[in-house]
């Protein structure tokens, strides 16, 4: 799974990156900072069931701390854009080409207005969050559009003379995009385009088709970044009066928090709604004052907002479960003795065989039942899965 953060040039999204992964990369505060895509891993978190089974686990490929999960997901930073980047403005649609492979997108905003249309500093709250959220969506519809509008009346008659399906031609069109079948089908259904014959179809007709198909294929959250200055409390206001799916955000304050965390300053993880000095720790006047404007946001907003933006991607955007699978249903472990090793991303809806997929091709290709821990009663290989399942898989063949 990859989440991409996309947005206007010089709104915070390699500081919210480096606060995501705890990665170095260029953070100044000019546009195009950011040239080439930065990739790293951040984390999506849940309540593990560890402290539910009574047991001290020892994670293989993800982390738990104090009871919470913290599971690992692609992170993309792209370069920002400009208005008209479609069409090569600024560095053109390469912006919009690194984030093609993304499943969800964090749309960051500088939600104190302290940066113009093409992402150059101007005093706070001058600058228009709004427009910036409608340009940005509209830059990728356009470049959408741009790729399935290309020879489209030839194209269309060519698959209506070979009796192909609208479905089948498009998803062939956007398969590198991470785009399905499933999702142009539902984009055609929504826009009543369906009932229309193809060679038909209008340029309006193509971006309005490709406005929808965007909105379930590459879906948005709005990370409302620098919601710490005085100037992003109207805006924020605004964004909600709008119906808009919104989280204040202050990447800054949750890198501070992790790097005092990490120096053993205090306790904190990624997430939560408040953090402890550690004690014996002295501050000097410049830290205390840095903690007390972050724990005020905090108390305000109830988190920093980085780590709700990527659970909002990972849970609420793209419909994933959190399970576990397990080789021995008593003991929750591997075959290593680790206790409960992993914790599987699923899409809602996926069942048993689907999890033996994700762990190994073998496991599924000779499935034979499952075991659901918690019950110890087997379960067939159509049977839908629910976060926080512990599952065991039974297979005529093993892993390769």
């Amino acid at each position: 799974m990859i989440i991409g953060l996309i947005g206007k040039a010089n709104v915070g999204k390699s500081t919210f990156f480096n606060a995501a992964t705890e990665l170095a990369v260029p953070a100044a505060n000019y546009a195009f900072t950011t040239i080439e895509p930065n990739v790293g891993v951040a984390y999506a978190r849940v309540k593990c069931v560890c402290r539910e089974f009574g047991v001290q686990d020892n994670p293989v490929h993800s982390i738990c701390i104090d009871g919470n999960r913290f599971i690992p997901v692609k992170l993309v930073d792209v370069a920002g854009l400009v208005p008209g980047a479609h069409a090569g403005k600024g560095l053109g649609n390469k912006f919009l080409d690194d984030a093609r492979q993304a499943d969800a997108l964090i749309h960051i905003v500088d939600a104190s207005g302290s940066t113009d249309n093409c992402g150059r500093s101007v005093p706070a709250g001058t600058g228009d969050p709004m427009f910036d959220i409608q340009f940005v969506e509209e830059e990728f519809d356009l470049w959408l559009a741009a790729l399935v509008g290309r020879d489209w009346a030839k194209n269309a008659r060519e698959a209506e003379g070979l009796g192909q399906k609208l479905e089948q031609l498009l998803a062939k069109r956007l398969s590198g995009l991470a785009i399905t079948e499933q999702h142009v089908s539902a984009a055609i259904h929504a826009s009543g385009l369906g009932m229309k014959k193809p060679v038909s179809w209008t340029e309006d007709d193509i971006l309005t088709f490709c406005k929808i198909l965007r909105s379930r294929a590459k879906p948005f959250v709005i990370a409302a970044n620098k919601a710490d200055l005085p100037s992003a409390d109207a805006n924020i206001a605004k964004m909600k009066l709008a119906g808009l799916e919104v989280i204040p955000c202050a990447s800054e304050a949750e890198a501070l928090l992790r790097k005092a965390s990490k120096k053993g300053v205090l306790h904190y993880l990624p997430g939560d709604s408040s953090f402890d000095l550690k004690p014996n720790v002295a501050l000097n006047a410049q830290q205390e004052k840095a903690l007390d404007i972050v724990r005020t946001l905090i108390q305000k907003y109830g988190s920093t907002g980085v780590q709700e933006a990527i659970n909002i991607a990972c849970f609420k955007l793209l419909h994933n479960i959190a399970v576990y699978p397990v080789e021995d249903e008593f003991k929750l472990i591997d075959k290593k003795g680790n206790i409960l090793p992993d914790v599987r991303l699923l899409s809602e809806g996926s069942t048993a065989k689907d999890l033996a997929e994700t762990v190994h091709a073998d496991l599924a290709r000779g499935f034979l039942y499952a075991v659901n821990a918690r019950t110890k009663q087997r379960i067939g290989a159509d049977h839908r899965l629910k976060s926080g399942d512990v599952i065991k898989i039974v297979s005529a063949t093993s892993r390769g």
